[in-house]
């Protein structure tokens, strides 16, 4: 790289940083070299903060001042778009987004392409499968490309702890991108099998040429983090009411603010309504939250106007707030990767911050959930490609539902799998077959759910070790620098309060105790009603529609969920507790008429279960 384009490069890490006594870190000028001299593919595997956004923004610096067109960004998550687009702005690059929040504004976004006015471009894997976006915009956005970046690359692979299949939509993109068009991925969490099948489908060139990758890959360990794990006697999690009182008892003790993680939504919102009513300064982020609400709480987080968010991983991958000081999960994800992507939000730009896990023993069940819904299944899938033959037009997602009995989310994972596979197409009125042969690929989800098992029983060991947590995670992302940090629990002692008060044990048993889960009428009629010989369908008149119901409790919430998986998982007489609750649910109920008995619909799965209800 010639001394001037070192300079320039300089120049606009210092305008995106804002310091003019800004440097490279060890590893950024290499990747910027590789990509605006050599117009290379590569894949960069740094830690959470090195700052793998530096590279793209310089180097889409100087490949514009070089003539190139704009730089195509695919990033999976709105809240790293908007990060994205102001860290840009900062380095005086032009970035516009298109994505499911801002449609209104796809016209303009177009207009300003084809004049040329736009540096960056960012799209979410989704966009690429649109099919409008694929037929008018992604052919001449390939042949002007001047560098194409796949953010949070882990992505791509099966492998991966975050496995997008829309993500598979980029090999078809690399494909036909002109062969000097230099290519960067990007990844804070991928061991060496995720890396080998990143770099794989990076290789694919046009007219099946391969292209050569350069991997950088540096240590992964971070300094400011300091990691700990709660448990109660025995080596034994503690129940949901001791976390859910630790943190009501501890939440203010921790530095600054930060970010308190739950495996499903439910617990989100009962943890937040839980620190709430205590008095805390706290909100729940998920994947429920809409999209205007979500820049907002982003906001409020960024400039301590809230002590924590209490999220999902919907808040995950890139938000960005340097100072962050704690990350706490109330249940453990699924593997020591995914943990390791989100306490990387910590202590980016500070020297200490809090890593506390409480596990739970209902953990390894919600995995178990999540795996099985990621992983398309046989029957199901060759339902929905003889559904879609024998109708012989395009089918809406709705009408396909009706026909393929899958519900509604795994059937929306179902068909973007067959889509990338090029089974099915989307087209103007919904989903249609291609006629391309398909076969269902029985030992590679058979290694992939092997792999998760593996990462399961990882993030088990990472519970109850007694070596060093942080070089535990550098190991499981084969980090060869991983050496003990000197300050987690295990190394240092706890650091952390470790007493759960009786009194915030009690009150939280309360909270969770309390059952009833309000179930709004249908407002619309099911698809296919014509199919059953009941000639209804659109809007529910309102005077037709049902009174809302009520239920006992999702099986997903913090407080009665794991009762009622286990009970739910046999036919089995339901318990006295569940039936004195039930009973004191219906007491509760602000009924207009009183019912005066209660009768069993009989059930083919659970009749005794049902049967002792009634």
């Amino acid at each position: 790289m010639t001394s001037s384009i070192q300079d320039r490069a300089l120049e606009a890490l210092r305008r995106l940083v804002g310091r003019e006594d800004a440097t490279f870190r060890d590893g950024q000028l290499d990747a910027v070299r590789a990509l605006v001299e050599d117009r290379s593919r590569v894949l960069v595997v740094q830690r959470t903060g090195w700052g793998k956004s530096a590279v793209y923004f310089v180097g889409t610096a100087l490949r514009r001042a070089e003539g190139a067109g704009p730089t195509v960004i695919v990033s999976p998550l709105l809240a790293l778009m908007r990060d994205q687009v102001a860290a840009a702005e900062r380095a005086g690059v032009r970035a516009v987004t298109m994505n499911s929040a801002n449609a209104t504004e796809w016209d303009e976004v177009r207009a300003a392409l084809a004049a040329d006015e736009v540096d960056v471009l960012l799209v979410s894997p989704e966009r690429l499968n649109n099919p409008r976006f694929r037929e008018e915009q992604l052919p001449e956005l390939s042949r002007r490309c001047g560098l194409l970046v796949v953010d949070e690359a882990h992505c791509i692979s099966d492998w991966g702890h975050d496995f997008r299949p829309d993500y598979r939509r980029i090999r078809t993109l690399l494909a036909e991108l002109p062969g000097d068009t230099p290519v960067l991925a990007t990844t804070a969490t991928a061991n060496e099998r995720v890396v080998a099948d990143v770099v794989e489908q990076l290789t694919v060139g046009p007219g099946g040429t391969a292209h050569p990758v350069t991997t950088i890959r540096g240590g992964l360990a971070r300094d400011s983090l300091r990691l700990g794990v709660l448990l109660g006697p025995g080596g034994h999690p503690l129940s949901p009411e001791q976390r859910l009182a630790w943190m009501v008892a501890h939440l203010d003790e921790l530095p600054g603010s930060g970010i308190v993680y739950c495996l499903t939504v439910s617990a989100a919102e009962d943890v937040t309504a839980a620190l709430a009513r205590a008095g805390h300064r706290v909100a729940a982020y998920t994947g429920r939250t809409d999209s205007d609400d979500r820049a907002r709480l982003e906001a409020a987080l960024k400039d301590d106007e809230v002590k924590a968010l209490v999220a999902t991983s919907a808040l995950g991958m890139g938000f960005d707030k340097p100072d962050l000081g704690f990350v706490v999960h109330l249940g453990a994800p699924s593997s020591p990767v995914a943990y390791y992507q989100q306490v990387g939000r910590a202590g980016r730009a500070t020297e200490r911050a809090d890593v506390v896990l409480l596990p739970g023993t209902e953990d390894p069940d919600i995995w178990r959930y999540f795996a099985t819904v990621s992983m398309p299944r046989q029957e199901q899938a060759d339902a929905v490609l003889t559904a879609l033959a024998q109708a012989g037009r395009p089918l809406s997602t709705p009408a396909l539902e009706t026909l393929v009995d899958v519900r509604r989310t795994r059937l929306e994972l179902l068909l973007k799998v067959l889509d990338v596979d090029g089974a099915v197409t989307k087209v103007p009125g919904g989903w249609t077959t291609t006629g391309e042969p398909w076969a269902y690929d029985a030992q590679r989800y058979g290694r992939v759910a092997e792999a998760r098992e593996r990462e399961a029983a990882l993030m088990r060991e990472y519970q109850t070790t007694t070596g060093c947590r942080m070089q535990f995670l550098q190991r499981t992302l084969d980090d060869a620098t991983a050496e003990p940090c000197g300050r987690c629990d295990t190394c240092a002692g706890p650091w952390f309060p470790t007493d759960v008060p009786e009194e915030a044990v009690e009150a939280a048993r309360g909270a969770l105790g309390a059952s009833g889960v309000v179930l709004e009428p249908r407002a619309q009629w099911p698809s296919g009603m014509d199919r059953l010989g009941v000639p209804a369908k659109g809007r529910i008149p309102a005077d037709e529609q049902l009174e809302p119901g009520r239920a006992l409790a999702r099986l997903s919430d913090l407080g009665w969920g794991q009762r009622l998986r286990t009970v739910l998982a046999e036919d089995q007489p339901v318990p006295d507790d569940l039936v004195r609750a039930v009973v004191l649910l219906l007491a509760d109920w602000g009924w207009a008429e009183r019912p005066v008995g209660v009768v069993a619909v009989p059930s083919r799965r659970r009749p005794q279960l049902v049967g002792s209800l009634a």
